[in-house]
């Protein structure tokens, strides 16, 4: 009885208010939500997690709710921490630290964690995550670069070029044999 993972990518995001924890969805974002909702609500979902960050949640809280069931929230599954107060960078600071850490995955900023720190507590959580809910279709919300960190872990095609052709939101189907990646589909058309 295999696993299915949707690995849903949070729509877009306000950079300008709250902090990476607290910032919320854009109204393009939100509207993204209810597509998601529409896409997935016939694939027979059983579980929703995701990260703390609260536009991860608000992306597949409508899923969640019109199938009545709750979210579980793991804190290992948060973005990368660019910064050790959850300070909004910028894309123009954002995009030249992600293609740095990438490029040596022992980097990081000042108060921040490198990718390998990042990707060992993410695909912990992951691999939890497929040891208590087997066999079961569960729902992930998430973020561009821990999203891409927990799927190269698996297969190695999922790279810095691979996150910067996904889209917010995004959602990807991993397929899961125990802990052997089987198959990897894109769900989003958008």
């Amino acid at each position: 009885m295999n696993t299915y993972i949707y690995m849903v990518r949070h729509g877009e995001s306000l950079k300008t208010e709250g902090n990476e924890r607290t910032r919320g969805l854009t109204d393009k974002g939100k509207t993204d939500a209810h597509i998601i909702a529409e896409l997935l609500k016939d694939e027979g979902i059983n579980t929703f997690v995701s990260s703390p960050y609260s536009r991860a949640s608000l992306t597949i809280e409508n899923l969640a709710h019109s199938l009545g069931k709750e979210i579980v929230v793991f804190e290992d599954l948060r973005e990368i921490d660019f910064s050790s107060d959850d300070k909004i960078l910028d894309d123009k600071e954002v995009y030249p630290a992600v293609r740095k850490m990438f490029a040596d995955p022992g980097f990081s900023l000042p108060g921040g964690e490198s990718i390998t720190t990042c990707q060992k507590r993410s695909i912990t959580t992951l691999k939890q995550i497929l040891r208590e809910y087997k066999g079961q279709k569960v729902v992930l919300g998430t973020h561009g670069a821990v999203m891409t960190l927990m799927m190269g872990y698996f297969d190695s095609q999922y790279d810095l070029d691979f996150l910067f052709k996904t889209s917010k939101p995004d959602i990807y189907r991993m397929e899961f044999d125990g802990e052997v990646l089987r198959e990897t589909k894109r769900l989003w058309q958008g």
